[in-house]
């Protein structure tokens, strides 16, 4: 992952260096602004899935950290952790390896826990 961003990084430095380049030639008014233009175009065509993909993980993270506290797992984190540094070998592992069960909603704090458990997780009600 830190090989990722440290990737993305250069390729936005390299678009700011080709965008002051354009400043650099000394063109008329109307081709810089062209020029711009079509800078920003393509460094938003490169961002918005960046964007969307760190949106992505973020909830995927999520979702399994509410997930593991409502099947009562023991270490929602480590589960969090084992996703974000394996990504989607590690999301398939989450999901093969998590208690089997129907989430039902606790009748005292109407937060989701497993139709099988004695306790809810998170109130502690039997």
């Amino acid at each position: 992952m830190r090989m990722r961003i440290n990737h993305w990084w250069l390729v936005l430095a390299a678009q700011l260096l080709f965008a002051l380049d354009s400043f650099a030639q000394n063109p008329s008014d109307k081709d810089v602004a062209k020029g711009l233009a079509a800078c920003g175009a393509c460094g938003g065509t490169i961002l918005i899935p960046i964007i969307g993909i760190i949106v992505l993980n973020i909830a995927i993270l999520v979702w399994v950290a509410r997930d593991a506290k409502n099947r009562s797992m023991d270490s929602p984190i480590l589960w969090m952790a084992v996703v974000f540094f394996t990504g989607p070998i590690g999301l398939i592992i989450y999901v093969f390896s998590r208690p089997k069960g129907n989430l039902i909603p606790c009748p005292k704090c109407q937060n989701k826990r497993l139709q099988a458990s004695a306790k809810c997780p998170h109130c502690g009600n039997p």
